[in-house]
């Protein structure tokens, strides 16, 4: 009998992540979409910031595949290469900005505001931070699936929401103050790469030579699936969607999974590079490893 891979892949519980990896499981009793012999795919669904924060940790407990954030990839560098599949990319859009009253960007700098974060080391802090100026605003990391209703009811004067608060927050009486991939776009006039997929750089060492490749391969195989089934893979995502119905929740997978995901090109590698070289310039970062990629693309 043919020995079986187990391949652990670790995704944010937002709609866009479950949609574009669904094929890869076997949902509802019925086998995966996307398949190959000898390989089986582990899913493991947590929130972005720890993603990060284990991506960084203890070797026994890293994931073979595993989205995080692009600010977070000068950290693990050594241990992990991006995979020029499965990013999201916002094209002149991105995280918000938001407020309880109307603020200026000169009113989030005043020592009597404290901004609400998802974490430390998103790409949405990362781009607020390149914004307003590192260390020129007082923050506080709040999970993000909390934040939004903390800046609601007042704890903080403002704060940066991701995933469906992005498409909610005018809703519940929030005012924006900024669309950070929108001033991204107009500072570097590219887009703003927030999630990336990133593997394990000794994947061959551990599984054979060509394990690499194979992970790649399966893993635009299966975005290229659920963008083709679209209408299925909207309702495996309204799992995860959090209080949007299912208008809105295919409208932000269409925000997030797009040409940009399904291999990034040029122009996703140049923003990625610019991102992390503007935030190493201004001592946030340590510089990014030259070898971003893997060395083929999915």
């Amino acid at each position: 009998m043919e020995s079986v891979q187990h391949i652990t892949l670790g995704h944010s519980p937002d709609p866009d992540d479950a949609f574009m990896w669904w094929p890869l499981f076997g949902i509802d009793g019925n086998p995966p979409a996307i398949s190959e012999p000898g390989l089986q795919w582990i899913q493991v669904c947590q929130d972005i910031e720890t993603l990060n924060r284990r991506a960084a940790g203890a070797t026994e407990h890293l994931l073979d595949v595993t989205a995080m954030s692009c600010a977070n990839i000068p950290l693990v560098g050594k241990r992990y290469a991006l995979t020029a599949c499965g990013s999201s990319v916002g094209d002149g859009y991105g995280p918000k900005l938001v407020s309880h009253q109307p603020m200026t960007l000169d009113d989030l700098r005043k020592p009597s505001c404290t901004i609400a974060v998802p974490g430390r080391r998103t790409t949405s802090f990362l781009a607020l931070s390149l914004m307003l100026g590192p260390n020129s605003f007082r923050f506080e990391e709040v999970p993000f699936d909390q934040l939004m209703e903390r800046v609601i009811d007042g704890t903080f004067q403002a704060g940066v929401v991701i995933h469906e608060g992005q498409l909610l927050f005018e809703e519940q009486g929030l005012h924006l103050v900024a669309d950070l991939g929108a001033w991204w776009k107009s500072h570097s006039g590219l887009p703003l790469p927030l999630g990336v997929n990133a593997i394990r750089r000794d994947l061959d060492e551990r599984y054979g030579l060509g394990t690499t490749r194979r992970v790649n391969q399966l893993l635009q195989a299966s975005i290229r699936h659920a963008m083709q089934h679209h209408e299925e893979g909207v309702r495996y995502a309204m799992r995860f969607a959090r209080g949007l119905e299912a208008g809105l929740a295919g409208t932000f997978v269409d925000l997030y999974v797009n040409h940009w995901t399904l291999e990034c090109g040029p122009r996703g590698r140049e923003a990625v590079k610019r991102l992390l070289s503007e935030a190493a310039e201004a001592g946030m970062l340590p510089p990014a490893p030259h070898d971003l990629f893997v060395s083929e693309p999915c």
